[in-house]
């Protein structure tokens, strides 16, 4: 067994004057879940794309279970399978003969073929589904199958490529648990994700990419740890209050108050614990509902925050190797 699954050092990819990925270095062990947590534009897809053999590096070099990605390419797609943000897989086919198809071209025999796409479903939770066409498939089903259909020859390594975008929580949930099995068999996985909860769930260390650089690694509670402080969570009643809330914690605390999605929820950095009882005092006082609080270590959300001054969730474009604008994720 090779040292590190995936060994880089000052790796490289330019589009253009846009320089996508700019010098990641990873060190990344064999047998874990490793996540590059990152926005669209941040360099997280061309980084997979160059690892798969699938784009040239432009500098700096890259080692995937010890072979070079660019004098060893063959030998590195002999071990590894990737799977984009999208189904490969043909939607006019069943899950099974997608499966058979695959599994024959693999090198299967006819018989093997049909046992193995049927181990596959009824792992994957897909056997109620065998015979029906994939552009029937919910969104969750689809996702699924198209991971079983990267692991017909289990590889040593796999990238999942923003596995769960667009999926609703219980497929998200799913695929997670897809995810876990895969590595508890012995597969390695790189994932790329921007969202900050999937890396939570799955990933034993994750390297936080942004503008092509990475910025930080560690694990989950490295990283949260690196913030350097507590972070408090209130959510309140009437959404009216919130703007008040948000203004009152400010000069409480003394630091930024971020403002979440819902419109009702509060989190700020909070390194003194009585400051924070006085401020909750103070929203009481002034007449503002708390419906629930909570004191402990800061999010992913606010970590990545506070490494990159922006939300994980960011678009941004760039220009890919053909000149056309595109999203790098």
């Amino acid at each position: 067994m090779t040292e590190f699954a995936i060994q880089t050092k000052g790796l490289v990819k330019v589009f253009g004057e846009n320089r996508a990925v700019d010098g990641v270095d990873l060190n990344i062990a064999p047998g874990m879940v490793f996540g590059l947590l990152g926005p669209n534009g941040a360099g997280k897809t061309t980084t997979i794309r160059m690892l798969a053999t699938l784009l040239h590096p432009d500098g700096g070099s890259a080692t995937v279970l010890g072979h070079d990605v660019v004098r060893e390419a063959d030998r590195v797609r002999s071990r590894v399978s990737m799977t984009g943000q999208y189904a490969s897989v043909d939607e006019d086919l069943t899950g099974t003969e997608n499966l058979v198809m695959l599994a024959r071209l693999l090198g299967f025999d006819k018989a093997g073929s049909k046992v193995r796409a049927a181990e596959l479903l009824e792992a994957f939770g897909l056997a109620d589904a065998a015979d029906r066409q994939i552009k029937n498939y919910s969104g969750g089903m689809r996702r699924r199958i198209d991971i079983a259909a990267s692991i017909v020859v289990t590889p040593d390594l796999i990238f999942l490529d923003e596995p769960t975008t667009g999926l609703d929580p219980r497929s998200r949930n799913q695929v997670w648990n897809v995810v876990r099995a895969l590595v508890a068999d012995g597969t390695s996985v790189l994932l790329t994700t921007q969202y900050l909860d999937e890396a939570d769930q799955l990933a034993d260390r994750i390297a936080v990419i942004d503008h092509g650089k990475v910025i930080a690694e560690g694990t989950s509670s490295e990283l949260k740890a690196s913030v350097g402080a507590g972070a408090l969570h209130v959510r309140v009643a009437d959404p009216e209050q919130t703007g008040k809330a948000e203004q009152m914690l400010a000069i409480s605390l003394g630091v930024e108050v971020t403002r979440e999605s819902d419109g009702i929820s509060l989190s700020a950095r909070a390194d003194d614990p009585t400051r924070v009882a006085t401020a909750l005092t103070e929203l009481n006082g002034a007449g503002v509902e708390v419906t629930e609080f909570s004191l402990g270590q800061p999010s992913l959300d606010e970590v990545f925050l506070a490494l990159t001054g922006h939300p994980a969730e960011e678009d941004s474009e760039n220009v890919d190797e053909r000149g056309r604008k595109e999203a790098v994720r």
